[in-house]
This record gives C-alpha cells, structure tokens and sequence, in this order.
C-alpha cells in the first residue's frame, strides 16, 4: 500500500518534441476541424506563434515519449489491475506550439486514503518546461489504486 512517504518523490522528466504529423494524427482523431490548430497562418492571427497544442496533448505527449510510460506505478509497487483514472486537470502559464521541445517532470504531490484505506488517491503533478526555460503548464492526475481483495 502507497503512504505518505512517497510524497515529492520525483521521476525520470520526459523530453519530447511537439511534431506536427503526431498532432494533426490527435485532431483526426478528435475530429478538431477549428483552422487555428490547423494552419498556421490561422494560429498567427489568432495570436499564436505557430499552431498551438490542446491542453488535453501534453497528457499524450508525455506518455508517448517516456521510456517507461507508467513507471511510477513500477516505483511505487503498484499493480497496474488495480489502478482507476481518477482525474486530470492542466494549469497553462505560456502557449505550447508545433516545433517546440518540452520536459515533463513529474513529483507525488500527495497521498490520500479513501473509504477505510479501501482506496488510495494518488495526485502526480508534472511541470512541463519548454525549450527556452519557460514553465509553460503544470498537469495534474490524480490515481485511485484498490487495495485489497481481489483484482
């Protein structure tokens, strides 16, 4: 079971590169048709440097370029069938755009039991800086991990 002695433990950060042929494959699959994600010129005009990422991306951005994609769950000992989606949230600070390189670094922010330790709520907090230094957003996902019982 995950106890508070994890908390601010840190991962390996994650580089990845903001490629346009990965994000047009994203709004394809979203069926995103809005011409600012699309063309640049429109990105310019709507203020944009170049043609900005959603905020739904870096999530997807950071599990399709990490080595190990769930190596916290590895970390912490936690068996990936008890493991629940419980939330994700994003804070943006400065756009993310195509051709930008971001490093994700991702820290335990806290440990919650729920439910009698039925249940434990995992929050990760990754802070994602882009290839000039700047903090350009913070992701949070909260992870609820069944304890007990049968899988």
């Amino acid at each position: 079971m995950v106890d508070q002695s994890v908390v601010g433990r840190r991962f390996t950060p994650v580089t990845a590169h903001v490629e346009p042929g990965r994000l047009r494959y994203f709004f394809n699959t979203l069926g995103e048709t809005n011409p600012v994600y699309r063309d640049p010129a429109a990105a310019r005009a709507g203020g944009y440097a170049g043609v900005p990422v959603p905020p739904t991306y870096l999530f997807c951005l950071e599990m399709m370029d990490a080595d190990t994609p769930f190596e916290f769950l590895t970390a912490l000992d936690i068996d990936i069938a008890r493991v629940l989606h419980g939330e994700q949230s994003f804070t943006y600070h400065a756009p993310v755009v195509v051709g930008d390189t971001l490093t994700f670094r991702p820290q335990v922010k806290s440990v919650t039991d729920k439910k009698g330790g039925a249940m434990t709520l995992i929050e990760v907090e990754t802070a994602v800086v882009n290839q000039h230094g700047v903090h350009v957003a913070d992701t949070t996902r909260t992870i609820v991990v069944r304890n007990g019982g049968a899988a």
